[in-house]
């Protein structure tokens, strides 16, 4: 008689909640499509899984060896770490297209750098190098 392991648990399967950027990689192949709508899709899978973006915690609250990590990592390393992780970055065809962006949020998250704290901190930079700009009066943020 065969035993099943006692740990076993769900990944959490991104695909499920990428289907739609997916669909945008796919049709990117055979016209362009635009950046910011790739990147608003990858926001909105973000917000669904974590809550926050990567535009929500400042690169700089990574450390040295997590940056050269991530600037090392492939597609084999990033599959067991997000499965480590409780990660799923496979869909029907294969990795994800944004496998590289949800590690950020895996390793985001796993550091403690999604709080409340960090998104305000985040946001007010990002509105105060727009304010920078010559010709801007405002920002406006959407949610």
């Amino acid at each position: 008689m065969s035993t099943i392991a006692s740990h076993q648990f769900a990944l959490t399967r991104i695909a499920d909640f990428a289907r739609s950027l997916s669909r945008l990689h796919q049709m990117s192949r055979r016209h362009p499509v635009d950046d910011d709508q790739i990147d608003r899709e990858f926001n909105a899978v973000c917000m669904s899984i974590w809550g926050y973006t990567t535009d929500d915690f400042s690169d700089d609250l990574l450390s040295i060896e997590d940056h050269a990590w991530l600037d090392t990592l492939d597609e084999a390393h990033a599959r067991i770490f997000a499965a480590e992780h409780g990660y799923d970055l496979v869909d029907d065809t294969g990795m994800l297209a944004d496998w590289w962006g949800y590690c950020w949020m895996i390793l985001a998250e796993n550091r403690g750098l999604l709080t409340a704290e960090n998104r305000a901190a985040a946001r007010a930079a990002i509105e105060e190098k727009y304010l920078a700009a010559p010709n801007v009066i405002g920002v406006i943020v959407g949610r």
